[in-house]
């Protein structure tokens, strides 16, 4: 039957169920898929709260949201446009988030009297009226996918787990996506166990020819390919794009690179990625704890690789004493955090900008480290290079302070030019750089350079340059050790003049203010840059003028970020927290700023930043 093409500029779909229902993966083929199709898209996996919850109840409910269209977005967007709930509980826990009028697919065989109680629904909503305010479609998923496998050579549990390729092919023929990468990847995915693989490709065909035959779906949807500059383009989340990173910048300094880490959620996929780049020269240790990961890491420093060591926030607290034994040893060191809920264990699945303050003052003494904070999925590939450029040319430990969401959110990535990319060196140390009162040659491992104030960094068994350093506090220049008051005190000043001084490498902060009138800046860090673009593209649609501004490098802060703050009447601060941004500009700068706080494990909606914005410019 031929039906009738709808076209759209964009589209939000949010697939749900349960976390063993397959819904990351579904997600992620969609993705694939409309990526290759030309489409700008993001993404935002929303992980259960217990991986291991029973089924069908809310907090193991697992969802994936897709924003894509035919021109540039900033976020997985506010509200999804179609809702696929493949349980009661799924429906129960994104059904608050659904608009009226919206898409609503469900698949009717679970919403079964058992699993209905497990979520406290007193009746079937699909029966009972509750849903009127939206476009239902009621399909027996499970049912029709055992159906359309009584063929195969597969047990009834594999063929109704295959429900979800099932509901992936619908969901490909209702929005016009390519099938040929989906069923290849379903071909390699499943090569060594051939009937499930032809199972899923079965289920996966049955659901797009059921969207093409049955009445039920009136219509498709076609979403025209975005414009974008011309270039070679893949799909990224921000864990690989971290890791592809830190391979670039090995590439680029010649340094080996080194990873010394303890798995842990959010941040376990950089160490999976790094650890299949041996033919890059890739070095990962698996330690059995945080302190170990991060100890092996700076005795890989200390032997002139490019080292790094990933954690989240109660990982960064265990680490704490080695950070700081690493800015007093003055090596290279990359930590990159990917942060999460907090305290304690606090919400492992779920993002947050948890750890600003943590990682500015979260060691004993006084302990300067740079932080740098990518905006995006695919900005953390140059985040990292960045974070390596500061603690090879500084001396310096580096915090990289990613989050879940950008950890797991994707989005198109223009595969830079490899002759593009910025270039440092590590200059090691290859001689002495001293001569003693008797004219003998020496080498000092404190003596600094004028410039940047770092010490020389001399690779161990070079001869000549043997030399002893440790955690207590070194001489200045000779590097021995002293407990001389005025030396410790030129010390501290010393280490927090040199990440002062990498304010003199790094970019001003750029002001996007298309109208030149705005009073009113709206500033952010991390991965608050999506919805905040988003909400100042809202409001400046209405007719509002607001300026937009973003922080990448928060210690040191780039050097005329207190003239920019001082030039508006009011700046507007949102963060995934109780104000940690807010409280480290109010002190420095000694400026008003009005805090918008959330810490809900979930990132910003663009619409109501938009109604934050517009309550501000409406009080001028």
């Amino acid at each position: 039957m031929t039906k009738q093409v709808v076209k759209l500029s964009r589209v939000v779909i949010r697939f749900a169920g349960d976390s063993g229902d397959g819904m990351q993966l579904t997600g992620d083929r969609f993705t694939s898929e409309t990526a290759g199709l030309g489409n700008d898209l993001s993404t935002l996996p929303d992980f259960p709260a217990e991986i291991r919850a029973p089924a069908g109840t809310l907090p193991g409910v697992s969802a994936f949201q897709l924003h894509f269209a035919d021109h540039n977005i900033m976020t997985p967007g506010d509200a999804p446009s179609v809702l696929v709930a493949m349980n009661p509980a799924a429906l129960k826990a994104n059904l608050k988030d659904l608009p009226r009028g919206a898409d609503l697919i469900v698949n009717t065989d679970e919403f079964t009297k058992r699993n209905l109680e497990k979520v406290g629904y007193p009746s079937n909503p699909i029966d009972d009226g509750s849903l009127d305010a939206y476009n239902v479609h009621a399909v027996a998923l499970t049912s029709m996918t055992v159906e359309a496998l009584k063929g195969y050579a597969i047990s009834k549990k594999d063929a109704e787990r295959a429900k979800n390729m099932y509901a992936l092919g619908l969901l490909c023929w209702l929005y016009n996506r390519p099938s040929q990468g989906t069923l290849d990847f379903l071909r390699s995915k499943f090569a060594k166990s051939p009937d499930i693989m032809n199972a899923n490709i079965a289920a996966y065909e049955a659901g797009w020819s059921f969207g093409e035959t049955t009445e039920a779906f009136s219509v498709q949807y076609e979403i025209a390919p975005a414009s974008m500059p011309a270039g070679l383009y893949r799909n990224i989340t921000g864990n690989p794009a971290l890791s592809l990173g830190l391979i670039a910048a090995s590439e680029i300094s010649g340094l080996p690179l080194f990873l010394g880490s303890y798995p842990i959620t959010p941040a376990s996929d950089i160490l999976h990625e790094l650890s299949k780049h041996k033919n890059f020269g890739v070095m990962t240790f698996q330690a059995e704890d945080e302190i170990a990961g991060i100890g092996a890491a700076l005795g890989a420093a200390y032997g002139g690789a490019l080292a790094v060591t990933t954690t989240s926030g109660p990982g960064v607290a265990l680490k704490s004493e080695a950070i700081g034994l690493a800015v007093s040893l003055e090596l290279p060191l990359l930590i990159i955090d990917v942060q999460r809920g907090g305290p304690s264990t606090g919400l492992p699945t779920k993002t947050e900008q948890s750890d600003l303050l943590q990682a500015m003052f979260g060691r004993n003494g006084e302990a300067p480290v740079a932080i740098v904070a990518p905006q995006s999925p695919s900005d953390c590939f140059f985040a990292a290079i960045e974070a390596a450029r500061i603690a090879v040319e500084y001396r310096t430990p580096v915090f990289i302070l990613s989050d879940g969401s950008l950890a797991n959110g994707s989005e198109p990535w223009l595969v830079p030019d490899a002759a593009s990319l910025p270039t440092f060196e590590p200059n090691f140390a290859t001689g002495p750089n001293h001569t003693a009162a008797d004219g003998t040659e020496e080498f000092w491992p404190y003596l600094r350079d004028p410039e940047t104030l770092a010490r020389p960094w001399a690779i161990p068994g070079t001869k000549g340059l043997e030399h002893r350093i440790g955690g207590i506090e070194k001489a200045d220049g000779i590097g021995t050790i002293s407990y001389d008051p005025d030396n410790h005190d030129k010390m501290v000043r010393l280490r927090q003049a040199k990440i002062d001084a990498i304010a003199r490498t790094i970019p001003d902060i750029t002001v996007d203010d298309p109208s030149g009138a705005a009073r009113v800046l709206i500033l952010g860090w991390g991965s608050t840059f999506g919805p905040i673009g988003a909400a100042c593209r809202l409001v400046r649609t209405a007719g509002g003028n607001v300026a937009r501004a973003h922080i990448r490098h928060l210690n040191p802060f780039p050097s005329n970020l207190g003239e920019i703050l001082k030039a508006y009447d009011k700046v507007i601060v949102p963060e995934m927290n109780l104000g940690q941004l807010a409280l480290l500009l109010r002190a420095k700068y000694l400026v008003d700023i009005i805090s918008y706080n959330q810490v809900r494990g979930m990132p910003f909606k663009s619409d109501e930043l938009a109604g934050v914005i517009t309550d501000v410019l409406e009080s001028l």
